[in-house]
């Protein structure tokens, strides 16, 4: 029998050496090919030039400078409302209180004489409707013409003619803000009526005829209507010191002739038994503008005694 083969050795096992870690996480993650799905970094915006920075600044000015403008418009159109709607009321409320006080003195006999009214500045004397803008549209009149006044509501021309008095009854008021009584003055047409209330009297005024219908205004069928009685141009009755009065002008503010007793008569001698009895109205022209005046001229053509629960029928116009 064979001796056994010898069985060969296996060499021994090659245990491979661990690498050392000698870099960091840094360090691995700076392989460029690593980054390449990576978006590209954004870039810096560049600073702000002097040109960009003064456009910037000058539309950040405008903006805030219509904000004011836009605050300002609502402060006048509708916060002086209010505030001038609670002085009218104060107004009105003290007027009431005065005429219910007081012993009620017949009127003159003499329609050329001052009726007498007690006119205090800033007080209300009078009330005002025109009946044509509706029954909530009245007014109390105060003496003087001021800013301070006319926030009260309108105001009387001082040294003009008081109501039913020959000569110019003259009245302004805003047509814009705190209150804006004569908001719709142009609105007026000829034969309108505009009532005047005192203590003891109602006065009657009517729009005159308009420039375009003077001419014609004899033949006009308008004429012939009842609420026309009593208008005609005042050039064919008081005579030519009184051709430039219509029912309704525009004019610059310095033409303050416009509440002469006689308009556009400044220093005309028209004795005082020839003028005619006229209410005028001012405000001014146009909207939201202080560059005109607009101009409503009315002539009395009835007056009334106040007696209790009578109302002038020219009331019922509307």
């Amino acid at each position: 029998m064979p001796p056994p083969r010898p069985r060969p050795v296996d060499p021994p096992t090659e245990v491979i050496p661990r690498v050392e870690d000698d870099y960091d996480d840094d360090d691995y993650y700076d392989d460029d090919e690593y980054y390449d799905d990576e978006p590209p970094a954004k870039d810096t915006p560049p600073p702000d030039s002097l040109g960009r920075k003064a456009v910037r600044g000058v539309g950040e000015a405008l903006i805030t400078m219509g904000l004011v403008v836009l605050l300002f418009v609502v402060y006048e159109v509708y916060v002086t409302d209010l505030l001038s709607a609670e002085k009218q009321q104060d107004a009105t409320a003290a007027l009431d209180s005065e005429w219910s006080s007081n012993v009620v003195t017949p009127p003159p006999a003499d329609p050329n004489r001052k009726s007498q009214l007690n006119l205090i500045e800033g007080k209300a004397f009078a009330k005002m409707y025109i009946p044509v803008f509706g029954n909530d549209w009245k007014f109390s009149v105060v003496e003087g013409t001021t800013d301070k006044h006319l926030e009260i509501g309108p105001g009387h021309y001082k040294d003009t003619a008081q109501p039913g008095e020959a000569g110019n009854f003259s009245i302004a008021g805003h047509r814009v803000g705190k209150g804006a009584p004569f908001n719709d003055l142009d609105l007026l047409q000829s034969c309108n009526s505009i009532v005047v209330q005192t203590q003891t009297q109602w006065f009657v005024y009517r729009v005159l005829p308009m420039s375009n219908e003077v001419a014609g205004w004899a033949s006009n069928p308008k004429s012939k209507e009842a609420a026309c009685a009593g208008v005609a141009p005042l050039s064919t009755t008081f005579g030519e010191a009184y051709s430039k009065t219509v029912g309704q002008e525009i004019v610059v503010p310095t033409q303050g002739e416009v509440i002469a007793p006689v308009p556009h008569q400044v220093g005309a001698a028209v004795p005082a038994d020839k003028q005619a009895k006229l209410l005028t109205l001012t405000t001014c022209h146009p909207r939201f503008s202080d560059k005109q005046r607009l101009i409503v001229h009315a002539i009395e053509t009835k007056s009334y005694p106040v007696a209790d629960g009578f109302v002038p029928p020219e009331m019922t116009e509307g």
